[in-house]
């Protein structure tokens, strides 16, 4: 068997950067459906729901915006998941390095958990702003109401009305989602490559059905973990100014006291759907991405 590549958190970042691209263009219409799903009003008696699930609400967006609507708020993610997925696997690197006494030591499942949790923490930073403009500017589509001409306009007017704590709103919400959904995002992508790796080969030579499948279920192992604090972060962060004094514990006694406990995972079937194609896509970018970084600078 070959030996293990030493780990390097540089290479990381750039084919994280990668797989991140990848990410948003296989993902980012079910994204939209979802955040449409988490914030849709609720409905007055009598009235039906705007949506009724996540096919009516992709069946709706098509016929009133056509395949643009799916792809509405995408410039935020681009600049901000490349730099993110970057850092994300920069911080899953560093956190694997951290923890290894020689470049040879293979890592136990809970220190992999503990590299991905801290992976989580370097991200938040970029996560929480970029996320509240993209939730931002994909329910003003649905509302009808356009305020925000597009990104840069919805920093510009948040920053005007409420300064840098205004464009940071939902960041300890984005923490709680992040840090314990990317522990267990890395652990299941590393346990499913040695799981799906033929004896007496490297996980280096996995199939690209075998990585499509490790990181398509990591997808979904990161989101059933991720879910509810995601449902409290899309409603808080695109709440009026000032209507959630005590911050996400308001918006969660507002949540269960109305719509049940069952809410906290509103939009599972689009984010499902959507983890499985998205992050297989990512791996497979990484992966291709550090093997060309391999040939290109084997001592980096």
């Amino acid at each position: 068997m070959s030996k293990p590549q030493p780990i390097s958190p540089m290479k990381n970042f750039f084919a994280g950067g990668f797989g991140g691209v990848c990410l948003v263009f296989a993902g980012h219409p079910l994204d939209t459906i979802k955040v449409r799903l988490q914030t849709q009003p609720k409905p007055r008696p009598g009235e039906s729901a705007l949506y009724r699930g996540t096919f009516d609400c992709c069946k709706k967006t098509l016929a009133k915006e056509g395949l643009r609507g799916l792809y509405k708020g995408m410039a935020a993610p681009i600049i901000g998941v490349t730099p993110m997925f970057a850092v994300c696997f920069f911080g899953f690197g560093l956190g694997k390095k951290l923890q290894q006494k020689t470049p040879d030591d293979a890592l136990t499942y809970p220190q992999l958990f503990a590299a991905g949790m801290l992976s989580g923490v370097f991200t938040t930073a970029i996560m929480a702003p970029g996320e509240r403009i993209k939730c931002l500017l994909q329910i003003q589509a649905a509302t009808g109401e356009v305020k925000y001409s597009g990104p840069m306009d919805c920093v510009k007017q948040l920053y005007r009305e409420n300064g840098i704590r205004s464009i940071y709103k939902g960041t300890a919400l984005t923490l709680m989602r992040d840090v314990p959904a990317s522990g267990m995002y890395f652990m299941t992508y590393e346990w499913l490559k040695y799981s799906l790796t033929p004896e007496g080969k490297s996980p280096t030579e996995l199939s690209i059905p075998s990585i499509l499948f490790a990181g398509g279920m990591a997808g979904i192992f990161n989101w059933a973990v991720a879910i509810p604090p995601d449902v409290l972060k899309s409603r808080f962060q695109t709440a009026p100014e000032g209507k959630y004094p005590n911050g996400f514990r308001d918006v969660l006694r507002e949540l269960v006291r109305e719509e049940g406990i069952g809410s906290l995972y509103k939009g599972f079937s689009a984010v499902m759907l959507r983890a499985f194609p998205a992050n297989a896509a990512c791996f497979l970018g990484f992966e291709v991405a550090m093997k060309f970084l391999n040939w290109l600078a084997p001592n980096l």
